[in-house]
């Protein structure tokens, strides 16, 4: 059996902010570690029926970049649940709050974001 392995490696200020994150993955596109501004990982807990959730960012990441991610992570798993599941209606719904939240930072920064 093939395995992967994924690492993260997080640099925290004396307040426990992060300040810089890493990774790296075996089948990743590089030997070394990759920087990254933002981490958001779930993971479903079956025995407890429940996500577990984290979530990092950088402490220099812009709050518009953020909301940038929020937003790509809401269309990605919108595209999830399209395929993995054949929910179309849900997925459209997420699609449409996507769309809704990106007008709503082009409106909050006055120029063009990218969609």
């Amino acid at each position: 059996m093939k395995t992967s392995e994924i690492r993260f490696h997080i640099e925290l200020d004396d307040q426990n902010v992060p300040e810089k994150i890493f990774w790296q993955a075996t089948d990743g596109p590089g030997d070394a570690p990759a920087e990254a501004k933002a981490l958001n990982l779930s993971l479903w807990d079956h025995q407890r029926k429940e996500t577990l959730r984290i979530d990092l960012w950088a402490k220099d990441l812009p709050v518009d970049e953020m909301k940038r991610t929020v937003v790509d992570t809401i269309g990605g798993l919108a595209d999830v649940v399209r395929r993995a599941t054949n929910d179309a209606h849900m997925a459209d719904l997420m699609e449409n709050l996507c769309d809704m939240l990106v007008q709503h930072i082009k409106r909050e920064h006055g120029g063009p974001q990218p969609q």
